[in-house]
């Protein structure tokens, strides 16, 4: 509603399209690319049960993508959220046989995903328009389909330069 003069006439109004609503995204992925892609279903909300489900997802995409690194040792990393600290999460990494890669609180600057994974999506998609949900997953997965190796490593080879503590890079690794 607006005010007006008697006799005026409204201004026009445009019409608004709806674009497609945000959709969140998992993603876990190593030194060789993505290994797992997961979209959260409307209506449900991320906690620990969830997670852990997906942790169990992870660990078979290893097996199936990444055969005898499993048995090598796998070094994990994801940031303190507190789905990730959930006692059912927890449990679910000891399960998975990963090792856990300490991440101090609030740094997200050493949080490969943050830094160089979801920036360099987000400058991708920046200003594309989508008509739903499945044309925008699909964005995400061909543009991860398309890299090299070698764009992977150098995500995980900047946390070593990044990172203050020494980091051995020799196991497998994995960034959440």
């Amino acid at each position: 509603m607006q005010w007006m003069k008697k006799g005026e006439r409204p201004p026009k109004k445009f019409k608004v399209q709806k674009s497609a609503s945000k959709l969140m995204a998992t993603i876990f992925w190593d030194s060789e690319g993505v290994l797992l892609i997961d979209y959260l279903p409307k209506g449900t909300t991320m906690n620990g049960q969830y997670y852990a489900n997906l942790l169990a997802q992870a660990r078979e995409a290893v097996v199936q993508k990444r055969r005898g690194k499993l048995s090598r040792g796998v070094l994990f990393l994801q940031d303190n959220a507190s789905v990730y600290m959930a006692r059912v999460s927890r449990q679910a990494l000891k399960d998975t046989g990963f090792s856990e890669i300490d991440h101090p609180p609030y740094s997200p600057d050493l949080a490969p995903s943050d830094y160089f994974l979801f920036s360099n999506l987000k400058k991708e998609l920046r200003g594309r328009r989508f008509v739903d949900d499945n044309q925008m997953k699909m964005a995400v997965e061909s543009h991860f389909d398309c890299k090299e190796k070698e764009y992977f490593l150098g995500g995980l080879k900047a946390l070593y330069t990044r990172c203050e503590k020494c980091i051995s890079l020799e196991g497998d690794y994995i960034e959440k």
